[in-house]
């Protein structure tokens, strides 16, 4: 069933703006959890840095099908990348589902979200989206406590809405300087052999387990050709 849910509005686009570098356009546009693809970067932690009853920002309630002052559960996280960190995520389900179909968002404790969100069938996810945040954006000033050095004047987030049996619960991932300053790093210490890399933000998928089974189908392959003879 196509999902009911849109993150898009007139600021949160499916399209990256064009002004966006290469990096900024894969990373923002990869499909999937971002989780995995940042264990391609190094060893990931999982910080949480807020569990709360609050209100939605004022650009959230429309993605959800939300009235205005409508309560939310919020879990907002740090993904560090080596001990540093690389993307501020910022969390939002209505407070019922909180209780109900959404509850094992609350018990997660330092698991990423994406165990709950990539390996339940039940589970769609919307396109993915993306803009630039300034620090008139609630945004700014939860991703920037991060950022440790001198802050930009924007940073780069996308977002997306999961749903699972008619409840929304919507994702935003702030990306932090020191992702992409990882990332040119590694362009200018290499050429890189260019891989296949799933792209959902044009599109909603009708379960995230399909992409988790994808993916796990294709890793399997690759451990039977180089890895059986171990």
């Amino acid at each position: 069933m196509p999902i009911r849910f849109d993150a898009a509005d007139a600021h949160w686009r499916v399209a990256p703006l064009p002004g966006f570098s290469p990096d900024q356009k894969d990373w923002l546009t990869r499909g999937g959890s971002l989780t995995a693809h940042l264990r391609t970067l190094g060893a990931v932690a999982v910080r949480v840095t807020r569990e709360a009853v609050d209100l939605p920002f004022d650009d959230e309630y429309g993605a959800l099908g939300s009235a205005p002052r409508t309560p939310v559960w919020v879990r907002e996280v740090v993904l560090s990348v080596d001990g540093t960190p690389y993307v501020a995520a910022h969390s939002i389900v209505p407070l019922a589902a909180s209780t109900g179909v959404w509850q094992a968002m609350r018990r997660l404790r330092t698991r990423p979200l994406a165990e709950l969100l990539y390996s339940d069938s039940s589970v769609s996810r919307s396109s993915l989206v993306s803009r630039r945040v300034t620090a008139r954006h609630s945004l700014y000033g939860i991703a920037s406590r991060d950022i440790e050095n001198s802050r930009p004047h924007a940073l780069f987030a996308r977002r997306s809405v999961f749903e699972r049996y008619g409840e929304p619960l919507m994702v935003t991932e702030v990306m932090l300087p020191a992702l992409w300053a990882h990332l040119a790093a590694r362009d200018d210490g290499y050429a890189r052999v260019q891989q296949p890399v799933p792209r959902d933000h044009g599109q909603a998928l009708d379960h995230t387990a399909s992409r988790a089974d994808v993916n796990a189908r294709r890793d399997a392959k690759g451990e039977g050709k180089h890895g059986g003879a171990r």
